[in-house]
């Protein structure tokens, strides 16, 4: 059966801003406060995913989560009306308020893990929400984003939709930010990779920063996504990048079919997670293990660039691109690295750059706003095709964006229920235009 790799990019919400609030993550920090520019933020995504797309790779659009969560503002004591919930947040708990206004949902690599249908051992396609436990902000997102996930993959005989794990520090979940799977092609079995920053049973963890995923969250995935134990690994990373800023695996490697490119520090002990990896591998193409050294590129590097956090794609005709931020342009041993690996003798022979610098400036680059889901061709016409990207689709979203969104966004406009209004009203739009339902709040 012909399988493909479809990603759904997070399309970016009104509200997005530059609040910091993500501890951990060196961009989101430095950054923080700046005056942000939620339209260009969504038309630069936008124009990422029609791109994929025009290239003949299947692309998909997942909705943003709705902000304010004003749900969770009123649990934390604020009530009246929904204008009065905001400005009391504003007086007394600006930071909560800041939190409940995040556009952070945009980033859908940590929407969800999934398993394909190729894996798992009832043949369905499987889903598991983030429960994003180590951030508030994020926190906040795995209830809207179930509902998003169940309007866009509604068929039930295909796909399985699973309650987000436990809100608890032992199964802190990330999602598919974490994991990668390894396989000749699409369709076949793969060898999945879950990789974790604490085991809750060693003493193995970073010293400065929070480790995000935990060992115990990720075996819970697989046990319920039904895979293979001899085709599932799990592997720790290295505690002391996490500790610099490599806040997710993704930011440190990153892989696609038989192609795994990561760093010489991703990983604890990473001579044997190698040995792990090629020992268990069975696809029959040869599997290529690239492994970036210090002396090529080094970890202050690899976060200021994002050069892990590009997108691996299999091209129609053949071979491997990346799709990396421009960012990699600005950084000399960056772009030479990159010249350099397509000359290479492995499947990689194309950098495409992109600008993305409203989310790279947030902390996320082009693998952080989306999230890959490999399907047949009879799961992939059974998504919901008002989410699937076309060239009509990407007029009316350019459209329904420029309708909307502000050019300007600072922490001060957070108090102005304009705000809330605005994105409301945009969003209950747009749930018509992608045929979702009432997926928010606001909207029963």
């Amino acid at each position: 059966m012909n399988y493909t790799e479809v990603n759904f990019d997070g399309l970016v919400g009104p509200t997005h801003n530059y609040a910091g609030l993500s501890y951990g993550n060196m961009a989101s920090k430095s950054n923080a406060n700046k005056v942000a520019n939620p339209k260009k933020a969504a038309l630069q995504g936008l124009e990422k995913m029609h791109m994929l797309s025009q290239m003949g790779l299947p692309q998909g659009v997942l909705a943003p989560n709705a902000r304010p969560d004003l749900v969770t503002l009123r649990s934390l004591g604020f009530s009246g009306s929904d204008a009065n919930v905001i400005s009391q947040a504003s007086k007394s708990a600006p930071q909560f308020l800041k939190a409940c206004y995040s556009a952070a949902s945009m980033w859908t690599a940590n929407a969800a893990t999934i398993s394909p249908s190729a894996d798992s051992g009832d043949g369905k396609v499987h889903f598991t929400p983030a429960n994003l436990n180590n951030k508030i902000h994020r926190a906040i997102e795995a209830k809207t984003t179930s509902k998003i996930l169940k309007a866009t993959f509604a068929d039930e005989s295909m796909f399985t939709h699973h309650a987000p794990l436990p809100q608890h520090p032992l199964f802190g979940d990330e999602g598919a930010a974490n994991y990668t799977r390894l396989a000749d092609s699409y369709g076949h079995s793969g060898l999945a990779l879950f990789v974790y920053g604490e085991d809750m049973n060693s003493k193995v963890k970073p010293q400065v920063f929070p480790a995000r995923q935990t060992r115990q969250a990720s075996e819970a995935i697989a046990r319920s996504h039904q895979l293979d134990p001899a085709q599932t690994l799990y592997i720790q990373q290295n505690p002391a990048v996490i500790d610099q800023g490599v806040f997710h695996n993704d930011v440190i490697a990153i892989g696609n079919e038989n192609v795994f490119l990561f760093h010489e520090q991703a990983f604890y002990q990473q001579k044997k997670v190698i040995a792990q990896i090629r020992q268990n591998y069975t696809g029959s193409r040869p599997l290529h293990l690239i492994e970036v050294s210090d002396a090529d590129l080094s970890v202050d590097e690899a976060v200021q660039s994002y050069i892990f956090n590009s997108q691996l794609v299999s091209l129609p005709n053949g071979g491997m691109a990346l799709i990396a931020p421009s960012e990699c342009q600005t950084i000399d041993t960056v772009e030479r690295y990159l010249a350099a690996l397509c000359q290479a003798s492995n499947p990689i022979n194309e950098v495409i750059y992109m600008d993305l610098k409203q989310s790279m400036q947030n902390g996320g680059g082009p693998a952080c706003l989306r999230l890959r889901v490999a399907l047949s061709q009879q799961e992939l016409n059974a998504v919901n095709s008002h989410c699937l990207m076309t060239d009509t689709l990407h007029n009316t979203l350019t459209k329904w964006v420029n309708k909307h969104y502000r050019d300007r966004l600072v922490e001060a406009d957070l108090a102005d229920p304009s705000l809330m209004q605005e994105s409301q009203q945009a969003l209950d739009e747009l749930t018509q235009i992608m045929n979702l339902g009432s997926v928010y709040d606001f909207q029963l």
